[in-house]
């Protein structure tokens, strides 16, 4: 008999001289614990007494129920921790207690298996999460220096540049476009731009620069500062 299910017995009968007698029953069988039974039958007919008996073996051949919390198969944003919601197990009513396997890489796109087991003493059973890990966010870049610059006309201009950090990049390259003409007064903008390996990208982020003329002509003389003329004579500057 299989532990966990209900028993019911079958019974017996008795004749004696043609004629029905009547049976006694005794002996339990625990259909939740495994081992041996025996339950025994007794007849009489007021001179003698039969009886007969039956073994009942009560065994265990179903494996615990397991119990995922949450969904099997998750989706996990990488760059996030990654809590594992767990699993219960039953056994024939009981609690059992459940063993997990497996991790799982927050920083890594990939597809991961967690592995809960529970085990009666006798039966084990397993039970599986897909976790699959994926990178849909995009690469943030963040300027060196300020947004905006106030450049004098004539110098040579040398930009400061950007950094992208990304949730699973260790390093995302920042493009930069964008021309500035020192010599001539007006806005530019340089423009940077960043991709991920996953193929995210990032918001553009731009830096506008204003090429002003705020230094005076130099004048130099052509001659000497200081002159001595005769008089009389003309004078060519």
């Amino acid at each position: 008999h299989e532990a966990g299910t209900t028993y019911s017995d079958e019974g017996a009968t008795a004749t004696d001289l043609g004629s029905s007698v009547n049976v006694t029953t005794s002996g339990a069988v625990d259909a939740s614990t495994v081992g041996s039974y025996t339950i025994t039958y007794s007849a009489t007919d007021g001179t003698s007494t039969a009886t007969g008996t039956r073994t009942v073996n009560v065994v265990d051949t179903t494996a615990p129920e397991i119990r995922i919390a949450g969904l099997r198969t998750v989706t996990h944003e990488a760059g996030t921790t990654y809590s594992d919601e767990g699993a219960t197990a039953t056994d024939l009513g009981s609690s059992v207690n459940v063993t997990t396997s497996g991790t799982v890489n927050a920083s890594k796109v990939g597809v991961y298996t967690i592995t809960y087991s529970a085990t009666d003493g006798t039966n084990t059973a397993t039970a599986t999460r897909t976790v699959t890990v994926v990178d849909t966010t995009a690469p943030v870049i963040t300027l060196n220096g300020q947004p905006l610059v106030i450049h004098e006309a004539g110098e040579e201009y040398m930009d400061l540049g950007a950094i992208a950090n990304d949730a699973v990049d260790a390093k995302v390259e920042v493009n930069i476009s964008g021309v500035i003409l020192t010599s001539t007064p007006g806005d530019y903008v340089i423009s940077y731009t960043a991709v991920d390996s996953s193929g995210n990208k990032a918001k553009n982020l731009e830096r506008k620069v204003t090429v002003v003329d705020t230094t005076a002509p130099m004048l130099t003389l052509k001659g000497a500062a200081s002159i001595i003329h005769e008089a009389g004579e003309a004078y060519k500057d």
